[in-house]
C-alpha cells in the first residue's frame, strides 16, 4: 500500500505505528490552509523548514506550505499519489526512527508553467516565500554575491516579465501581481546556504525591480523584508537502499523518504512584517542578528565539508563518515577548524570549540551515507562562502591558511575531471565545461592548472589570483596532490 492520508489512517498502519518509531500528523493536513510558497522543494528543506512548520500546524492550521519545482518535476510526480505526505527518516547509530510530514499541501511543477506559482504567490494568504535554490538559483557572481546581469535567465526574464525562468524574475513577478491588486507584499525567506542570505536575496531582487525601469514596482520590492536564517541539518541523497528500510519500518511505500541526522537548528532573523508562524515554538531560534550564527555555520561546517568531499573522494571515501574516520583526514579537519577558522569567528572560543567537536560526532555518523560526491557538487558557486572568505580574513589578519589552502588546492584537483586511478569524475558544477577546458588545456603541469582556474574570476575575484602568496600556497598543494596523491599530501602536513 503506498503511503497517504488513508493510508495511515487505517487500521493496520495504526496498529504498525503503534508498535515501530513511527509518528504521525497530530492534525488533519485536508484541514489546512496554506499561508507559505517554498521555491526550490527539494530534500534540504523537506528535512527540515517543513518539519517545523509540520509541528506546529495542529494549533496554527492557517501556515502549511506550497511547494514548486523550478527545474524538474521529480518531487510533484512522486508526492501527488501521496497526497504529498512523506518520511523523515532521522539516523544515526542506534537506528533509525520515521516521521510521517503533512505541513505540504501541494507542490507545483513550476518546470512547465509558470503561471499558476505566480498566481498563488500573489494570494492575500500567502505571507511568506521562501526558498533553498542553492546557490546558483539566485543568478549572482559567486565572488560578489550582485546579480549576474548576463545571466541567461535574468536576460530572459527581463524580456519576457510574464513568463519568468529564474527565483528572482519570479519573486518580482508575483511581487508586480500583488502590488496590482492592493496587497501588501510577503515576506521573502533564504533558507540558501549563503553568507547573509537574507541581504543577499534583498540586493538580487531589489536589482532585479531596478533592471525593469518601473519606478511604482521598484518603490513597492523596496518595502519587502528580506529576513536572514541560519540553517543546520545535514541531509544526504536517498538511495533506493534508503527506501527500502523506510518502508519496512513504516509498512507503506513512500516513493521519496527524506534522510537526516538527529540534529537541527534554525536561527532566524525576526523580520516578518506580514505575520509569521510561532517558529520559536517548533525549536527555532529567533534573533536580531544571524549573521554571527551563518558564519560559524558556513566557515565551519561548509568549510569542513567542501575539504572533505575534495580529499575524500580523492582519496577514495565514499562517504563522508568513511572520510573523517581517516586518521590524516580527522586531523587535518580538527586542525582546519580550530587553528584556521575559530580564530575568524566573533563568537566565544569555547562555544565554537563544542561546535568543532559537535561536527565532528556527527561527520562520523555512519547511518547517514552522505556522499563525498554529493558535497563536492557546485563548486564554483560554493568556495566563495565556505573557504575563501575565510582565507581573506586571515589574509587580512596577517595569519596562515595552508589547511583552507588545501582544500582550495583539493577543489582544483578534483575538476580536472580524472580521480588518482585514472578513472573519471563526473564533476557537476554550472561552469564544468570551462573548468575542464582549462584543465585540460594545463595538463598536469600544477603552475599552469592553478594559473588558468584563478581566471575565474567569478569565484576568485582578483585580490586572491593577484596575491603571490596565496598563488603559491595553493601551487605547492596543487603539485603534491598531482605526483604524490591526497591521502600522501594530508600525511606531508602532519
Amino acid at each position: 500500500m503506498h503511503l497517504s492520508a488513508a493510508a495511515i489512517r487505517s487500521d493496520s498502519a495504526q496498529a504498525l505505528f503503534s508498535n515501530k518509531a513511527v509518528s504521525v500528523p497530530d492534525y488533519d493536513p485536508a484541514a489546512t490552509n496554506p499561508g507559505i510558497v517554498h521555491l526550490g522543494i527539494g530534500a534540504f528543506h523537506r528535512a527540515h523548514m517543513a518539519a517545523y512548520v509540520d509541528s506546529l500546524l495542529a494549533s496554527h492550521p492557517d501556515w502549511a506550505i506550497i511547494g514548486a519545482s523550478l527545474r524538474r518535476p521529480d518531487a510533484r510526480d512522486a508526492l501527488a499519489p501521496q497526497d504529498f505526505l512523506y518520511t523523515l527518516a532521522i539516523r544515526d547509530a542506534s537506528g533509525t526512527r520515521a516521521r510521517i510530514i503533512g505541513a505540504i499541501r501541494d507542490v507545483l511543477d513550476a518546470s512547465a508553467d509558470r503561471t499558476e506559482l505566480i498566481e498563488i504567490m500573489a494570494l492575500p494568504a500567502i505571507r511568506i516565500v521562501s526558498l533553498t535554490v542553492t546557490e546558483k538559483g539566485y543568478c549572482s557572481a559567486p565572488a560578489t554575491g550582485e546579480l549576474d546581469e548576463a545571466h541567461p535567465d535574468i536576460v530572459h526574464d527581463l524580456a519576457h516579465p510574464d513568463a519568468p525562468l529564474s527565483a528572482p524574475g519570479i519573486i518580482v513577478a508575483a511581487l508586480k501581481l500583488r502590488q496590482a491588486r492592493g496587497l501588501i507584499p510577503f515576506t521573502v525567506m533564504s533558507c540558501d546556504n549563503l553568507p547573509s542570505n537574507g541581504r543577499t536575496a534583498g540586493r538580487i531582487v531589489r536589482r532585479f525591480a531596478e533592471l525593469t525601469g518601473d519606478e511604482a514596482l521598484i518603490d513597492y520590492v523596496n518595502t519587502v523584508s528580506f529576513p536572514s536564517t541560519m540553517i543546520d541539518r545535514i541531509v544526504p541523497a536517498t538511495t533506493d537502499k534508503d527506501r527500502e528500510i523506510v518502508n519496512d519500518i513504516i509498512g507503506l511505500e513512500d516513493a521519496w523518504p527524506i534522510m537526516t541526522e538527529p540534529f537541527t537548528q534554525w536561527v532566524i532573523e525576526d523580520d516578518f512584517p506580514a505575520g509569521r508562524p510561532p517558529f520559536e515554538q517548533a525549536g527555532a531560534q529567533l534573533v536580531d542578528d544571524v549573521e554571527p550564527f551563518e558564519l560559524m555555520k558556513l566557515r565551519m561546517l561548509n568549510g569542513s565539508h567542501s575539504t572533505m568531499a575534495y580529499l575524500g573522494y580523492l582519496s577514495g571515501h565514499q562517504y563522508v563518515s568513511e572520510a573523517i574516520a581517516d586518521p590524516g583526514i580527522h586531523k587535518l579537519i580538527h586542525g582546519l577548524m580550530t587553528e584556521e577558522v575559530i580564530p575568524t569567528l566573533p563568537m566565544s572560543r569555547e562555544s565554537l570549540e563544542a561546535y568543532r567537536d559537535q561536527l565532528l560526532a556527527r561527520f562520523a555518523n555512519p547511518a547517514l551515507n552522505h556522499r563525498t560526491w554529493q558535497i563536492a557538487m557546485d563548486g564554483t558557486q560554493k568556495l566563495p562562502q565556505r573557504l575563501l572568505g575565510t582565507i581573506r580574513a586571515r589574509i587580512d589578519a596577517g595569519q596562515s591558511y595552508t589547511r583552507l589552502a588545501l582544500g582550495v588546492a583539493a577543489w582544483m584537483r578534483y575538476v580536472t575531471g580524472i580521480d588518482e586511478k585514472g578513472q573519471p569524475i563526473d564533476v557537476k558544477d554550472p561552469l564544468s565545461a570551462r573548468l575542464r577546458q582549462l584543465a585540460d588545456a594545463a595538463g598536469p603541469d600544477a603552475d599552469q592548472l592553478a594559473t588558468n582556474l584563478l581566471t575565474v574570476t567569478e569565484v576568485f575575484g582578483t585580490d586572491l589570483p593577484a596575491s603571490k602568496a596565496f598563488r603559491d600556497e595553493v601551487t605547492n598543494h596543487l603539485k603534491s596532490l598531482l605526483e604524490t596523491g591526497a591521502a600522501a599530501t594530508i600525511a606531508r602536513l602532519g
